[in-house]
């Protein structure tokens, strides 16, 4: 079942705020602002009793991806944040170290919501926040057992 929701954007938004260690792409901050929205959506459905866990749903980052192969093409030194942000898990990781998140943190390309229910169904999580981030916009749902929507 889906408890809350949240996406970046929605109407009046501009640019998602900078996260901190994260450079250059937009792709971090947009993961982080909607799971953000989702997670004060839910208020008190994610307390202290839940074990909540992450799964980001993305094709990876193209905008840093670009950015290192610049670099790497100009025979330049590539920064070691490209390598952190690299990683999808970083920014799951971010979110789930930032909202006391205390689940199993996954990544998938595909199949987010099938991946969270076998976190639930295995007993790993109660409830799982699901963040989709697709070229300039991302999308959160924190689902729990049962039928989802």
């Amino acid at each position: 079942m889906v408890l809350a929701t949240g996406k970046w954007p929605e109407p009046g938004d501009d640019a998602p705020a900078g996260v901190p260690g994260f450079v250059e792409s937009a792709f971090n901050p947009l993961a982080a602002a909607a799971a953000e929205r989702c997670l004060e959506r839910a208020g008190e459905v994610v307390g202290p009793n839940k074990t909540v866990g992450v799964v980001l749903e993305t094709a990876g980052d193209r905008v840093s991806a670009a950015a290192v192969e610049r670099l790497v093409a100009l025979g330049k030194r590539v920064g070691p944040l490209f390598f952190f942000q690299s990683v999808p898990n970083s920014i799951a990781g971010w979110i789930a170290a930032k909202w006391d998140l205390r689940g199993p943190v996954v990544c998938v390309t595909d199949g987010g919501l099938d991946e969270a229910a076998v976190l639930i169904g295995d007993g790993d999580a109660d409830l799982v926040l699901i963040v989709r981030v697709e070229a300039d916009e991302a999308f959160a749902q924190i689902v729990s057992g049962g039928e989802c929507r």
